[in-house]
């Protein structure tokens, strides 16, 4: 339901069809879809180091549908749909994407990286994610997946951020919680337990 979502989201456009039976839309749009058949093209995707045969989709459905109703991979979260809010924040490469505007033909070949992948291989977790607990800085939790997922892409950049550089990097994650002098406070612990 991910990617009908999506195109309910929009409108309907982009839609056919092929991609969503005619029973799930609403009766007055039946039949009344005009638009050429999706393109469903098989992909293969590299998703936190393994790779993942994805052929079921429409190319231009964004990436955050296919992680979470294709590959199962939830903790990525649907904030706002237009790339504002952060929530839905992938690296790509080692670069923090929207990966709710991200189409999925646009990674293919590239190195995806969620949530779910950012503690190392032996299950010990990423430095952000002790500092995260240690600082309680979730209150709600939402969009703590996007900060987090901001925050380890900074840290890659520059291992001993100011408070400026934390502010820059993080101004594109919306906390509705307010928990910001939080995730400044474990941002910088995580950076002086990684250099230790």
């Amino acid at each position: 339901m991910g990617a009908l979502r999506w195109y309910c989201d929009r409108g309907l456009r982009n839609l056919c069809e092929s991609c969503v039976p005619a029973a799930l839309l609403p009766s007055r749009q039946r039949g009344t879809i005009d638009t050429p058949p999706c393109e469903i093209t098989p992909m293969r995707l590299t998703v936190n180091g393994k790779e993942h045969l994805v052929d079921d989709v429409d190319e231009s459905t964004p990436l955050l549908w296919i992680l979470r109703d294709s590959l199962g991979l939830v903790g990525t979260k649907y904030g706002c749909g237009i790339a504002h809010c952060g929530a839905c924040t992938v690296h790509m490469n080692g670069t923090p994407v929207r990966s709710c505007s991200v189409p999925v033909s646009a990674v293919a070949g590239q190195q995806i990286t969620t949530i779910e992948g950012l503690a190392g291989k032996d299950g010990k977790r990423h430095p952000l994610q002790t500092a995260w607990i240690d600082h309680d800085v979730p209150q709600c939790g939402y969009c703590q997946a996007g900060q987090i997922m901001s925050a380890a892409a900074l840290l890659r950049h520059k291992p001993k951020p100011t408070d400026a550089d934390i502010d820059a990097a993080m101004s594109g994650n919306l906390c509705r919680c307010g928990t910001y002098l939080r995730i400044r406070k474990a941002i910088h612990a995580a950076a002086q337990s990684a250099g230790e």
